[in-house]
């Protein structure tokens, strides 16, 4: 069984490297994201047709083990602590007309799966190298200037992505890890105007397919561009939770989030992010085991640059206060800086060499023999994302 096991391994870490190495070589003159304008393809392809998808890869070296001492993972995506992962392989099949109904579907492969699969749903495929889920999968239809979404879908909150092609960094941000992935309700979005964009929901929860709890949650979001230069989102989450995640049994209570994104574009190469977020939960599980009142607020700071057509840099700070340790495990102040530079190798394929340090006011990462703690963590990374069709 184990030899087996090594060489299934083996099998799929050199399909990764044959995959993400090749693949924007096979569709270095492909454009993105609209199909061909060919008779053959799905039978009619007109532009409310879209076929597209990227392959997502690493390797990753943690200083430090990958969790806290409570045992909760201090990184998400990027958990492997010296190694080759391969992340997502990706494809979406859309048909999203201005008027009528559509639908669209995005099936993933890859270790990222194990992350964000939605409580209900097992991603497992007997291996551990990767995993299989669907985190979007929905019907639509558009009239005017509402457009009504049914099914499996994307969260509103945070200015970071599941899709790592629309990310400038290769970590995942630390607010990334404490808000909501995907959710399985009915979303309706309203453009006012060209300026103003508003969208309202009711869904199961954060990450969950299954009704785990008496009463719904709602998300509410309006966005403001007035111009070409400046942008402002405000989101929010509320609805019923348990105590702990990923469960159907235990206290439940009301969970709050509240997330805000701004954006200033200072010029064509220039660009200045800042998200916040606020979360609080009036019944949760706390580190002594206890069932009590939890905040957690965060600030994430981002300044991306680009060079040139190959050449772009990107630099993100930010500050986490896990007030009653719900949220890590640990009650302290988490901070992390990221440096991350990105080569643009084609057109629609980038590498990405990161450097990473998080530290906290605690010794609160568990170090990599797992037989003492350090109050900071360093990581280096290099990432691999190739888009194709």
């Amino acid at each position: 069984m184990s030899r087996w096991y090594s060489v299934a391994t083996m099998k799929i870490n050199l399909l990764f490297v044959v995959t993400l190495f090749i693949s924007p070589i096979a569709f270095a003159e492909t454009q993105e994201p609209s199909l061909p304008q060919t008779p053959h393809s799905l039978n009619r392809v007109t532009s409310d047709w879209k076929a597209y998808g990227y392959v997502d890869g690493s390797y990753n070296y943690l200083m430090r083990s990958n969790q806290f001492t409570s045992g909760s993972f201090n990184r998400t995506y990027d958990l492997n602590p010296d190694g080759i992962t391969l992340h997502q392989a990706s494809f979406t099949l859309a048909y999203q007309p201005k008027e009528g109904f559509g639908a669209l579907i995005n099936p993933i492969l890859g270790k990222d799966t194990f992350i964000f699969a939605p409580y209900g749903w097992d991603p497992s495929l007997g291996i551990e190298q990767a995993g299989f889920a669907i985190p979007q999968g929905y019907l639509q239809y558009a009239h005017d200037s509402l457009t009504i979404i049914g099914g499996l879908f994307n969260t509103l909150a945070g200015n970071e992505y599941l899709d790592p092609t629309k990310d400038t960094n290769f970590s995942r941000s630390i607010l990334w890890q404490y808000e909501p992935t995907t959710h399985l309700g009915v979303r309706s979005s309203y453009a006012v105007n060209e300026q103003l964009n508003l969208i309202a929901g009711v869904n199961n929860g954060w990450d969950s397919i299954r009704d785990t709890s008496r009463r719904k949650t709602v998300e509410l979001s309006v966005a403001y561009t007035p111009n070409s230069i400046f942008s402002l989102a405000v989101v929010g989450y509320s609805g019923e939770q348990r105590a702990a995640d990923r469960t159907d049994f235990g206290p439940e209570s009301t969970r709050n989030l509240l997330d805000l994104i701004a954006t200033i574009n200072a010029t064509e190469k220039l660009t200045f992010i800042a998200n916040y977020d606020y979360g609080a939960q009036s019944k949760s599980t706390l580190p002594d085991g206890t069932i009590g009142h939890s905040i957690w607020q965060g600030f994430a700071g981002y300044v991306n640059y680009k060079f040139n057509e190959k050449w772009r840099t990107s630099l993100r700070g930010e500050i986490f206060d896990d007030t009653n340790g719900y949220r890590t495990g640990v009650v302290q102040q988490w901070k992390e800086a990221t440096l991350t530079i990105g080569y643009a190798v084609l057109s629609n394929f980038e590498l990405r060499a990161e450097a990473r340090h998080d530290f906290s006011n605690v010794d609160s990462f568990l170090k990599a023999n797992g037989r003492g703690t350090s109050n900071n963590q360093q990581s280096f990374a290099i990432e691999g994302v190739a888009k194709f069709l």
